[in-house]
């Protein structure tokens, strides 16, 4: 199921022992588009410090009492890493974070979390008590100066996107995969050009981000966009919507590119 990373921002963080804090923002790779990092604003039983929280810590949401269960505790949390949120985050400071809770490196491995397709499977028989040395056979200090692909989705909220024959609106959301955390649509705000819509594009659309220009270009054109279902935020978001989107667009759906929902079903 798709989730509204604006409704995700609402949510609380509760650790094995008690409260953590709020969701504040989220960092994805701008790579493989997947949430790799929810920033926690922890209020004032940290002083204020915000902290960064791995899907490879969330268990089975509550998604009625708008809460995300972790599988580590405050202390935890409080002993972390810490890691300035306002700064870019370097390979080495995610090193750090992840190898102080034992969990390997999502970037060593094939997939999108490792070898896998969601950030549980990274764990299946591996997980290990937090501390401070990096998780056995995983080489995170052989990649601490790398290139890191982490993007502020609260920064790239309003950037302008442009189809191949002018401009059609500005990013005003994403939908992400709750169990993937995958972003697989922008929520594309068109009042500048198509007064009171929202239309949906997926990341595979994309023909390139200016980050420093703030802009985006998709491989459609504007009457493409103004032909296709328009989003509603009350809508259900179900695959038999996506696949007739796709169809519109003439794309093949990500659910056929990648056989992570045959892994879903088998974890299930």
């Amino acid at each position: 199921m798709l989730r509204s990373l604006t409704d995700l921002k609402q949510y609380a963080i509760h650790a094995t022992d008690g409260d953590i804090g709020q969701v504040k923002d989220f960092y994805f790779d701008d790579e493989a588009w997947a949430i790799r990092y929810l920033v926690v604003a922890t209020g004032t039983w940290l002083m204020g410090r915000n902290v960064l929280i791995t899907p490879i810590s969330i268990g089975r949401p509550n998604w009625d009492n708008k809460t995300l269960l972790v599988g580590i505790t405050r202390e935890q949390v409080k002993n972390s890493p810490d890691i300035k949120t306002d700064k870019p985050v370097s390979r080495q400071h995610e090193g750090e974070l992840l190898g102080y809770y034992g969990y390997p490196g999502y970037w060593i491995g094939g997939g999108m979390w490792g070898a896998g397709g969601y950030p549980g499977m990274m764990m299946l028989g591996r997980i290990r008590p937090a501390g401070n040395d990096a998780p056995e056979g995983v080489t995170l200090h052989d990649h601490k100066k790398d290139d890191v692909h982490l993007r502020s989705c609260k920064e790239v909220t309003g950037y302008h996107i442009h189809a191949t024959d002018g401009e059609i609106g500005h990013v005003s959301g994403m939908l992400v995969d709750e169990r993937t955390w995958a972003i697989r649509y922008l929520i594309v705000d068109t009042s500048n050009w198509w007064m009171g819509h929202q239309v949906l594009i997926a990341p595979l659309w994309l023909n390139q981000v200016e980050w420093p220009e703030k802009k985006v270009t998709v491989r459609l054109t504007r009457q493409q966009i103004r032909d296709a279902i328009s989003y509603d935020p009350t809508m259900k978001i179900d695959r038999s919507m996506e696949i007739d989107l796709h169809k519109h667009y003439e794309r093949v759906g990500y659910w056929a590119l990648d056989p992570v929902d045959e892994e879903f079903e088998a974890y299930d």
